[in-house]
Order: C-alpha cells, then structure tokens, then sequence
C-alpha cells in the first residue's frame, strides 16, 4: 500500500503539475490572443482617424475649389496651371477635383483598385481631363514615388497610352487594373 500511496501521490502531483501547465498555456493564449485585438483595434482606430483627416482635407478642398470656380480671381490663386482662358482654368480645377475625389476614394477603401481603374478609364475619354493630366505632368514629377498619388498617377499614364494604343472602339476593355508597381 506505501507504493501504490506513493505512486498515487506522485501521479496525482504529476497531474497537478499538467493542469496548472496547461491552464498557464491557456492564459498564455488568451493573453496574447488579447494584445493581438487590442492591436487590431489600435490599428483601426488609427486607420479611422487617418480616413477622417483625409475626408476632413478634401472637404476643405472643395470649399476652396467652390470658391475658386465661381471667382475666376480666385481661380487664378487655387491654380498654378497654365490655361488659356478662366473657362479652362476652371475646366482644370474641376477635373483636379474629380481626381482628388477619386483617388481619396481609393485610399480611405471606398473603392477597390479594379473599381479606380475603372472609373479612370471613363474619365480618361474625357479630352478636357487628358489636357489637365499632360499640363500638371510636373507636378507629379515631384510625388514621392512610393505614394498612393504617385503610384496611381502612373496607372493614369498607363491607360492613357493604353487607349491611345488601342486597336478597338471598345475602350471599356482596354487596360489592366494593376502597372508593374501597384498601387
């Protein structure tokens, strides 16, 4: 009876050992599985809080750019573009902020990449927007390279040439969603 008492205490301790091992894992995992959320949330509330700023600057914005399209003196401050005429000058501010308006879009994740791309590719048709894209070119020439802008600015120039070297009248199907450097 000592041994079996003894072995039954050494298994019972043995036991005890495990469960307190595997309750220390399972804190463990908790724990950890709540820094992970606590994480996540940070990460959103920080995603949220750079969405709102984004929003909040593009509604400043378009308050200036209403100014500006209805004072053709205040046009001529808004715009560093050259124009031949305050029509076109408007016309150009106007088509800024479509694109502005698109690109924010994007980047708060209102709009996937394949759905900018598309709606780039309408706007492209647009003449008057193809003259703003080729008189502002310097000014994304000095873009960092790596942001959002930049980048998409280059999928702009490529489905201008894209449409431009089309061979069909269909110019919905033309171009791909993604350049070599994706956004």
């Amino acid at each position: 009876m000592a041994t079996q008492s003894y072995v039954s205490r050494g298994l019972g301790a043995v036991t005890r050992v495990g469960v307190a091992f595997s309750a220390g894992i399972v804190t463990a995992i908790a724990v950890h599985r709540a820094l992970q959320e606590g994480s996540r949330d940070r990460d959103r509330q920080s995603r949220g809080v750079e969405q709102a700023g984004f929003a909040q600057q593009q509604q400043l914005q378009l308050y200036l750019l209403d100014k500006a399209l209805t004072d053709p003196d205040l046009a001529a401050v808004l715009s560093t573009v050259e124009a031949e005429s305050p029509t076109r000058r408007r016309q150009f501010l106007f088509a800024n902020a479509l694109y502005s308006n698109t690109l924010l879009a994007y980047r708060i994740g209102l709009v996937s990449l394949e759905e900018l791309h598309g709606y780039l590719r309408i706007t492209c048709q647009n003449p008057i927007f193809r003259a703003y894209w080729e008189a502002t070119r310097h000014h994304r020439a000095s873009l960092l390279e790596t942001s959002d802008e930049a980048r998409v600015g280059r999928m702009v120039d490529a489905l201008i040439a894209d449409l431009d070297e089309a061979e069909t009248e269909q110019w919905w199907v033309v171009g791909t969603p993604t350049p070599a450097d994706e956004p």
